[in-house]
């Protein structure tokens, strides 16, 4: 069967690593494209126009990674949920874990603009019609960063600032790759085998995914108002979403865990009224609402 094995551990669990822990896990290579630096690392830093530059970068970063890990300038907190759920056409229902056993549906949207002899994917393909398991995940690295910021800007010191900031995003990037693994191998354990190294986890070898609301497989950031609820994300991790649900402290990143071995990720592209109209009835609103939500994907 491609189903996935039920979890080892239902349910919410909070998440405390150390920054050491997540040190390993970094993508350096965003890091360096957030200072308009092109290329892969480490190779960037020999390369013959672009190193020099970079390198001072590593090496100034250096300096402020070491602190910031020593002295503990970040304090990673995060707080997963693995819940039994199921399909219902392009919605997910989710079985909550507070004891209610109430549904909780994730509506969905499915490519449209594809060729005839694709299929047009959704992201509640992944799940099956009945005795299946989703998971949600919400971790950040960006509280305890306000006081260090305000004092490089204090000073007028911009480039630290920017560093800082920028470590900070790298860090809770490195949160939800070491979250996802933990859930892998252990909280849910579909693949305890496996054995990829920090490269291999980047360039994404495992089976699963973890699609972020507001990103091309599920472009409404609707969704992070489902996973605040199944996960009590502000009340178990002090994370809290802005009117327009961004996340705050920024520094943070949320999600979904889908464990099907043939799950991937995709570019949801543009969507035609009639499934907007759908959605907006799935979802108990008003046309006018999800548009405005759905604009950048709206294709009439």
């Amino acid at each position: 069967s491609l189903k996935p094995a039920a979890p080892r551990k239902l349910g919410i669990t909070e998440l405390n690593p150390s920054l050491e822990e997540l040190l390993e896990y970094i993508d350096w290579m965003p890091y360096f494209n957030a200072w308009e630096f092109s290329g892969r690392f480490p190779d960037i830093l020999s390369d013959p126009i672009k190193g020099p530059e970079a390198r001072k970068l590593w090496d100034d970063t250096q300096i402020i990674l070491e602190q910031l890990v020593n002295e503990k300038w970040l304090k990673p907190k995060g707080v997963i949920g693995l819940f039994p759920a199921r399909s219902i056409g392009d919605s997910i229902a989710v079985i909550k874990a507070d004891g209610t056993n109430e549904e909780l549906l994730l509506h969905c949207l499915r490519q449209q603009k594809s060729r005839k002899d694709l299929a047009s994917n959704s992201l509640a393909d992944y799940v099956d019609d009945q005795d299946d398991y989703i998971g949600a995940f919400a971790v950040t690295s960006g509280h305890g960063i306000d006081s260090y910021i305000e004092a490089y800007e204090a000073d007028h010191d911009d480039y630290n600032s920017i560093i800082l900031k920028a470590l900070a995003d790298r860090f809770a990037e490195a949160f939800a790759e070491w979250a996802h693994k933990k859930v892998r191998c252990d909280l849910w354990g579909y693949s305890a085998e496996e054995d990829l190294n920090n490269d291999e986890l980047i360039k994404e070898k495992y089976q699963g995914i973890r699609p972020a609301p507001g990103y091309p497989s599920c472009p409404d950031h609707r969704l992070k108002l489902n996973i605040w609820e199944l996960l009590g994300v502000e009340k178990t991790i002090n994370l809290t979403l802005t009117e327009s649900l961004a996340m705050w402290p920024t520094a943070s990143v949320s999600g979904l865990y889908f464990a099907h071995p043939q799950s991937s990720y995709f570019q949801l592209g543009r969507i035609d009224k009639d499934q907007v109209e759908e959605y907006a009835k799935a979802r108990n609103e008003s046309m006018d609402e999800n548009e405005i939500w759905l604009a950048p994907v709206l294709g009439y």
